[in-house]
This record gives structure tokens, sequence and C-alpha cells, in this order.
């Protein structure tokens, strides 16, 4: 997926206070027998570039202890992470080294959403009103447009630079849903509505907030802006075309010639060197997936491969995952590593490989000729030969094409683990 940097211009007094209600939390929170934040549907709203990023949060009790579900379109995302301290409430972001800080009042919560692990201050406040379900509004203008349909889709920074894309979106009356993939992953599940002719997505997955606009042009032509964040700002224009297609995955990122296998010794969550070569992993078929616990699309692969490797893993299969973090001290990045292994039940190795940078991931794997993605995922024979590589990928937010790489997938690993 391409990421963009947002970690700038907050002003630092706003940052220093809120640093220390932070350490006041860590040190006096607690539990609460009481729930923090009243059940039910919350509309939350980002207040960021003078735009709202609206989402939907979902309270409730779980096993007796409060918890909360982020919800894009058809996902459900578990937090379970929930402290309070009198009248305030802090919830963990999943996988993800940030929270949402807030005062709750009855129907009312305001607040600061707050990413961790960036080198520089990152908040972006946010407001929320308890008891509503609609992401945008509540009596939306009738449709005069249907944006259904796969589109042609270019996106523009502030720099020049363009990066291509197919949208795929499904509208009902006011209703829509869709994504945006591109040659590195997809923006997963976006959801909102068409007031008029005019287009309104937006997702939080509890790294990434996202917002995009659109109105018409023509009937088979539309154009529009992109906010992400704090500062990320993108205008797209895209056009009507079923045909729209990417490169093909498995063509991007490959062995350099005169390479035919991958060496490589990074450690494990333990400090233990674990290298491919390895007697564990002779003779048989391995999955090196490139992953940080930062990527949400890395997040929806391995929430297909942890529970793919314990159904296969007695047929001669290993999967070795490569952790590029944001922090280049090991004990902070094994840390992240850990929380990802526990939350989805990774069987399989997960290794320290270095810090979260396309160029740091290539000089750890010099065979490959670049690596352009995280997720990257390379297929490994009982020989040890590199059978294919698949940059990016396609989660479930995109439909059909995340069914016809699990179809994909599916068929390429029957091969390889049916070889002798």
């Amino acid at each position: 997926m391409k990421h963009i940097h947002v970690n700038t211009g907050v002003r630092a007094f706003l940052f220093l206070s809120f640093a220390i209600v932070l350490l006041i939390s860590a040190c006096t929170s607690t539990t609460s027998s009481e729930n923090a934040i009243k059940h039910g549907s919350w509309r939350v709203v980002l207040h960021a570039q003078g735009q709202e990023i609206p989402f939907i949060l979902e309270a409730a009790d779980s096993a007796g202890k409060q918890v909360l579900y982020l919800l894009n379109a058809e996902e459900r995302i578990l937090l379970n992470d929930v402290t309070q301290q009198n009248d305030s409430v802090k919830i963990g972001l999943h996988i993800f080294d940030a929270d949402l800080i807030a005062k709750a009042d009855g129907d009312k919560m305001a607040g600061r959403f707050v990413k961790n692990d960036t080198p520089e201050p990152y908040s972006i406040p946010f407001t929320a009103e308890h008891g509503k379900k609609m992401r945008f509004s509540e009596s939306p203008a009738a449709a005069s447009y249907d944006y259904s349909g796969k589109w042609e889709v270019m996106f523009t920074d502030a720099e020049g630079a363009t990066t291509e894309a197919v949208g795929i979106f499904e509208q009902k009356k006011n209703y829509v849903t869709g994504t945006f993939l591109t040659t590195t992953g997809d923006y997963r599940y976006l959801e909102g509505e068409v007031s008029g002719n005019n287009l309104k997505v937006s997702t939080f997955d509890g790294n990434h907030a996202w917002l995009f606009t659109a109105s018409a042009v023509s009937a088979d032509s539309i154009q529009g802006e992109f906010i992400s964040g704090l500062t990320g700002h993108e205008t797209w224009k895209a056009r009507r075309n079923e045909d729209a297609a990417l490169a093909n995955a498995d063509s991007l990122t490959f062995l350099k010639e005169g390479y035919e296998s991958l060496t490589f010794s990074f450690p494990d969550l333990e400090g233990k060197q674990v290298s491919l070569q390895d007697p564990k992993y002779k003779g048989k078929v391995v999955l090196v997936q490139l992953l940080g616990s930062w990527c949400p699309n890395c997040m929806d692969e391995t929430a297909f491969l942890a529970p793919y490797y314990k159904q296969n893993h007695n047929k001669g299969l290993e999967i070795i995952g490569l952790g590029f973090e944001r922090s280049p001290e090991f004990e902070k990045a094994a840390a992240r590593l850990q929380k990802m292994k526990s939350r989805f039940d990774i069987q399989y190795d997960l290794l320290v490989a270095g810090i979260a940078d396309k160029e740091a991931a290539s000089q750890a794997l010099p065979a490959l000729n670049r690596v352009m993605s995280f997720p990257t995922t390379i297929f490994i024979d009982r020989q040890g030969k590199v059978r294919k590589i698949h940059t990016g990928f396609s989660g479930p937010g995109t439909g059909k094409y995340y069914e016809e790489w699990v179809a994909d997938f599916n068929a390429t690993m029957q091969q390889l683990l049916a070889e002798s």
C-alpha cells in the first residue's frame, strides 16, 4: 500500500500537555467495573485539515469486560484494551501502537487519536456522539449519480507524483462501499454515501484515517480529493472502465540474475538467530512474509496465513515472517511483533529483520531486485528455490479480488506441497 507520511504540524504545547495526561494515565489507570463508554453505537469524527473523517465505534461487554468494535463496512475490528481513570478512557487500537484517549461524558466524548510510533508528535482531535449509526449524513439528498462499477484511477500528490489505481464501488441508493487497489496493496474497507452526485467515503483501521470525496464530471468520469491524517492530501481523477487492471503482482519483485534462492539470518522475538538454511526448513515448502505490525495490509494477510499454517503445517509447510518495524531498537520491535503474534495466534516464526523502510528491506534481502511493498510474499519450494514472489495484498475489502487471490494462493500451495 502507498503510505503517506503525515507526522508533522502538531503544535508542541498540545503534544506536551497530552503527553502529561498519558504519563499520569499510565501510572494511575485502572479498569473500572463500570462501563467507561456507554453501550451502543458511537459516531466518531476525526478533525483534520479542516475536514471531518468519520467512523463508527460500537461499545459492548464481553466476558464481563468492556470492549469496542471498530466498524468499516463489513469489517468489525475488536478493541479489547480499554482502561479508564475517572471520566477519562484510553482505547488501545488493535495491534497498532496507537490509542484513542478521551473524556467520556454521557452521550458525548472528546479526545485525541495518538500514534505512539512516530518520530515526531502525532495526534488528531476527535469528537464522538452516542446513538449515531450513519457515517456521514442522517438525511442525504437523493442520489443522482451511480458510482457502482470499476474505475481507472490516477492519484496525484502535492509534488505532482502519480499513482495508478483501480477503484471498485457498490452503491445502493445513497449507501456506498468499495476500495482502491494499487500495485502495492488496497485501501481496505471504505464506506460512505452519495448525496446528489457527490461521493464521500472514509475508513479508520486504527492506524490510518482516510477520507475520499468526489463529484461527477460526466457520465463516465469523476474527480475528487483524498485526505490522509494530519497533512496528507492528493487529488484524483477516474473514468469508468470495466477492463481497468493493474500490473501482475507476481511480476513486480523478482530474483536478480544469477540467484535461485534466498539467504538471510535474523533474530527471533527472543533474540535467537534464525537462518533460512537451518535444518528446520530443509525439505519444506517455505513462505517468507515481509510484514510490519504497523501495516494494515499485512494485518489482513496475517489473518489468512495464521490459520492456514495451523491447518497445513503437518504437510511440510513452514512460514517465516520478517518483521520490518518502526523502531530500530530490538526490544521495541520485538514487542510490537509479539502483540501481533498474540492477537492472531501466529504459530510460525517471526523475526526482527529491520526498520520499516523499503530500501532497508531491499538491502536485507539483496537477492531481490527490490522490495516495493509491505507485505511481499515469497514462495520457496522443497529444494530451496524461489518459485514465485507476490507483491502487495488484495484483502477481504476487495471482494472478488481477494477471492481470486485465495484461489491462486491455494493452487500454488497445493502444487508446491504435492512435490517431493
